[in-house]
């Protein structure tokens, strides 16, 4: 028994060829583009766009959204060649597995618990607090009872004590029965919110584009200084410095993307439709989040988006600059970040209950993780584990608990992935690949340094947070994983 043996390639792509007998191939090279959109376009738009200006670059948070998006697709690049190669459910797990072996490919799928689960719950209660926003401030109604809409560690201003998130645990109920339904009722669903909420996007582009004052975009590097926040934080504020800060600051808003990865088993035709699946969305959700920030920072100076702009900073942004007639703009931006929620929880869902059905089905999970509905060809049981499990957090824990681990989770999947383009084109120089990631090993080497350099703006705090979390994750394996390892263990 070796923690370090790897799943054979023959053996990977044998489990792909038997569709029949797996998950339904449903998908189609545009259906995940808008799974890649779905999970990219949230309200890291709306809401770390001005962070991002307010704190670090200014009107340049333009070019940290550049560099933010280099980084993604050096990783996606790799991603794209995997994907088409091994079209397996698992994402970096999988690839993980085939090149690295076994106790890094746990490691990497405790790891993308991080990214999915964590997220997808953190998501869930932001969801629930935009929900109380709209009732308020776009239908005129009365809010949900603050008991009902907080965990039980949180007290209002005004004394009054949290129970449970329900509207929280009512969006990761609801998709999660909508997945365990099917991926392509699942995948018609997000195609519906990706074109709304890319028509909000493109109406504040083309309205807001008028509204332009050349004066909020001069100069459009700020020169180097310090900004310190309400919190007493201090930022490096304009220059290179400000730039990169900018760039790990609007990184968040470009999560999910990798999760196209993990449908790549429900994929007509993986080889073709993976790459245009990741790279495709990536690049749509790069131009219009340049065309945004631009025409944001053009409406009102910095000095907006410290002070009164804040968490609603678009809306009031584009009630200021643009006056009363917009007013419903503003309003659609609510909506917007509204639907941008429920397609990220959908896709991060998706992605965790695909990297579960695959650990379950080596047995480093109880075997039920790999169960499929006999009808509908979904790991069910997968999924109403991480309902209970994602739906718990996000009932009972407040949001920000989780900080930036699910930032920092992705980032290091990101590099194992970059490490395994590396590695297998050293151990299977003849395996067929449909694409090819250019610049072989430089491309995925650069992409390892600039994740490392996100890693690295982090802070320590999440390092350690990173660290303990994968320890747990070692106890987990040794105790139960090394030894019901199919692989390891093949008698069983």
């Amino acid at each position: 028994m070796s923690i370090w043996k790897k799943k054979p390639l023959q053996l990977l792509l044998a489990e792909a060829s038997e569709s029949e007998k797996g998950l339904k191939r449903t998908l189609t090279a545009w259906s995940l583009v808008a799974l890649g959109i779905g999970a990219i376009i949230g309200a890291g738009l709306f809401v770390r766009t001005a962070t991002a200006a307010a704190q670090n670059a200014g009107p340049s948070v333009t070019i940290g959204f550049i560099v933010a998006a280099i980084g993604c697709a050096l990783a996606g690049l790799c991603y794209a060649e995997l994907s088409s190669s091994i079209p397996i459910s698992g994402s970096a797990y999988t690839y993980t597995y085939a090149t690295m072996g076994e106790l890094l490919a746990w490691i990497i799928g405790w790891d993308l618990i991080l990214e999915y689960a964590v997220g997808a719950a953190t998501v869930g209660i932001a969801w629930s607090e935009y929900l109380n926003n709209l009732l308020v401030n776009v239908l005129h109604s009365r809010p949900i009872p603050y008991s009902l809409c907080h965990s039980p560690f949180q007290t209002s201003l005004s004394g009054e004590h949290g129970m449970i998130n329900l509207p929280a645990f009512f969006i990761v109920g609801i998709i999660s029965l909508l997945l365990i339904k099917g991926t392509q009722e699942s995948a018609f669903v997000n195609g519906l919110i990706v074109i709304t909420k890319v028509a909000i996007v493109i109406l504040i582009i083309g309205f807001g584009w008028h509204f332009i004052n050349p004066v909020n975009h001069t100069p459009y590097i700020p020169q180097d200084s310090t900004y310190t926040d309400d919190q007493g934080i201090g930022h490096h504020f304009g220059g290179i410095m400000g730039i990169l800060g900018a760039a790990g600051t609007v990184f968040f808003a470009f999560i999910g993307f990798d999760a196209v990865s993990t449908a790549a088993q429900e994929t007509k035709n993986p080889k073709r439709d993976m790459p245009i699946g990741i790279l495709g969305s990536l690049a749509i959700c790069t131009i219009l989040y340049i065309l945004f920030a631009h025409v944001l920072t053009g409406l009102e100076p910095v000095e907006f988006f410290r002070t009164t702009g804040k968490e609603a900073s678009v809306a009031n942004a584009i009630t200021a600059s643009m006056g009363t007639n917009f007013a419903w703009l503003a309003q659609f931006v609510t909506v917007a970040i509204l639907f941008g929620f429920t397609s990220v929880i959908l896709v991060m869902l998706l992605g965790q209950s695909r990297v579960f059905y695959s650990m379950g089905k080596d047995g480093l999970l109880p075997k039920a993780f790999g169960d499929l509905h006999p009808k509908y060809k979904t790991p069910y049981k997968a999924n109403l584990v991480i309902l209970v499990i994602v739906g718990a957090f996000a009932a009972f824990i407040p949001g920000d608990i989780v900080g930036d681990m699910t930032s920092i989770g992705t980032l290091f999947a990101f590099i194992l992935v970059c490490i395994s383009v590396i590695v297998l084109r050293k151990t299977e120089p003849d395996m067929k690949r449909e694409f090819k990631t250019p610049f072989v090993p430089f491309v995925p080497i650069l992409g390892i340094l600039v994740c490392l350099a996100m890693i690295f703006g982090l802070g320590w705090t999440n390092w350690l947070r990173l660290i303990l979390w994968l320890a747990i994750g070692l106890v987990v394996y040794f105790l139960y994983g090394k030894k019901n390892s199919k692989l390891n263990n093949p008698d069983k």
